[in-house]
């Protein structure tokens, strides 16, 4: 149990998830353990394992940190916190929304799953676990059409701006953008599924849609590009 709570810890540090803390059994033969559930042991965050600048994949591989499996995991999970900063200034201003980006930032973590499973060294259980389908990408483009179909036409370019959650939304569509970018070489090698590219796609174009509906329903004007004299 002990070894399963360390594997857990390091898929903490690969995937980020959300809770994947597994209770220390009650010791064994004639000791007794008098803690209550409140002081049970819990693994500790750090494990020391990289500190040689190598971590492992959810296959238990082991590469530098900065490769390109790693920084494409680095920048989704960038791409959650961007989410979750715009999601809270959405909040202070009562958006209706916000589910969807509580919605999104899971899909993030399945996205880190698959990114975290190269093929090369995926056994057929790894991939059953990871697989990414199309169906969250085809969510998004709903989300998109529905927005679009009470936004006014886009006519020029336009800034990022709009109000804090507009802006902050701005934010995270360009770390998306950045995300697909680290994670396209992985698909094109056959490491990763293809969905998982398409999902981002999706979603930069989901986020940007996103911040232009949120200033216009906090009454805030979007700032459009001019060229400088």
């Amino acid at each position: 149990m002990a070894a399963a709570s360390a594997r857990c810890v390091q898929l903490h540090r690969v995937l980020r998830p959300v809770a994947c803390v597994r209770a220390i059994p009650p010791l064994c033969g004639a000791e007794r353990s008098y803690a209550t559930n409140s002081e049970e042991r819990i693994p500790k965050i750090y494990t020391k394992t990289g500190d040689k600048g190598f971590s492992s994949t959810f296959t238990g591989e082991r590469r530098p940190k900065e490769d390109h499996i790693f920084e494409a995991l680095g920048t989704t999970d960038e791409l959650s916190s961007a989410i979750g900063l715009a999601r809270e200034f959405c909040l202070e201003k009562g958006h209706s929304f916000t589910d969807q980006l509580d919605k999104i930032q899971c899909v993030l973590q399945d996205v880190g799953s698959n990114i975290a499973t190269p093929r090369s060294s995926a056994r057929e259980s790894h991939i059953k676990k990871t697989k990414f389908s199309s169906q969250p990408a085809a969510e998004l483009e709903s989300w998109i059409d529905s927005y679009t179909g009470e936004l006014p036409p886009l006519t020029n370019f336009i800034l990022p701006s709009g109000g804090k959650s507009s802006a902050a939304l701005h934010v995270a569509r360009a770390v998306c953008r950045r995300a697909e970018r680290c994670v396209a070489p992985i698909i094109r090698s056959g490491e990763a599924d293809p969905d998982v590219g398409k999902y981002l796609n999706r979603l930069s174009d989901y986020l940007f849609t996103l911040a232009r509906y949120a200033a216009m329903k906090e009454g805030n004007s979007e700032r459009i590009y001019t060229r400088p004299e």
